[in-house]
């Protein structure tokens, strides 16, 4: 079977499955939350290695109301602590990266327990796991151009009756971009799954590293998306000719 290398998944559709469960939203980003572990399990079992799942967007965090923030954020930090002492990311070897405007906007008992889970996973070096958390794609290139800029003014020549410099023609260049956004280190996407039945991008999601990715859009809401409907989106890409605009 034709495996991606590197998997993201868009988990759409919690606050839909409290809601026609008559429960508030806060049902319904447990369960996903939940089924997240069952999800890093079958891709470890399947031998993919990168696994990228985007767990809140920016609006996510500061346009919803503080009691489903406020949730969201302390279940992030319970889940961050188990995955911490999970035996399996040293067994397995799984690094766990996580992207976004994290550092900016979550509370520091979180933030704690992400670098923890950063720290102590950094030296492995056979699955990945990426959490992209307040994380919105144009803040990602934004940040990639100011550092590329950065750079440049290191470049400048020197001046009047000085020596020039030697990289003044620094070359922009894919190369040059890539290694400047948060995703420096993650290969390209090869399949993206959004679930929850809209089939539509969010803030430019990864968008470098998606250019040539399948799209898989389904609509199971997110905690229903186990490990049965995540084998039915690699059967679809196993099935795909990846022409690359070729």
């Amino acid at each position: 079977m034709n495996l991606p290398r590197h998997v993201v998944i868009v988990p759409d559709g919690n606050r839909r499955w409290a809601k026609k469960r008559g429960k508030p939203s806060f049902f319904g980003h447990s369960a996903g939350a939940k089924g997240t572990q069952e999800l890093l399990k079958t891709a470890m079992e399947l031998k993919i290695p990168y696994l990228t799942i985007w767990g809140a967007s920016v609006s996510n965090i500061t346009e919803r109301s503080s009691a489903e923030v406020k949730f969201l954020l302390k279940l992030f930090e319970i889940y961050a602590r188990k995955l911490a002492k999970r035996k399996e990311l040293e067994k397995e070897q799984v690094r766990v990266r996580v992207l976004g405007r994290w550092e900016e906007l979550f509370p520091e008992s979180l933030k704690k327990a992400l670098r923890n889970l950063i720290q102590s996973t950094a030296k492995h070096d056979k699955f990945n796991l990426t959490f992209l958390l307040a994380y919105d794609g144009r803040d990602e290139m934004q940040a990639a151009v100011s550092r590329i800029a950065a750079r440049a003014r290191l470049h400048r020549p020197a001046k009047r009756g000085g020596q020039a410099s030697k990289n003044k023609n620094m070359a922009i260049d894919r190369e040059t971009i890539k290694s400047s956004l948060w995703s420096h280190d993650l290969p390209p996407v090869d399949l993206v799954i959004r679930t929850g039945g809209e089939p539509h991008w969010s803030a430019g999601m990864m968008m470098w590293d998606v250019a040539e990715s399948q799209l898989y859009f389904t609509p199971t809401l997110y905690p229903d998306f186990g490990p049965k409907e995540f084998k039915k989106a690699l059967d679809y890409y196993a099935r795909v000719e990846r022409r690359h605009g070729r």
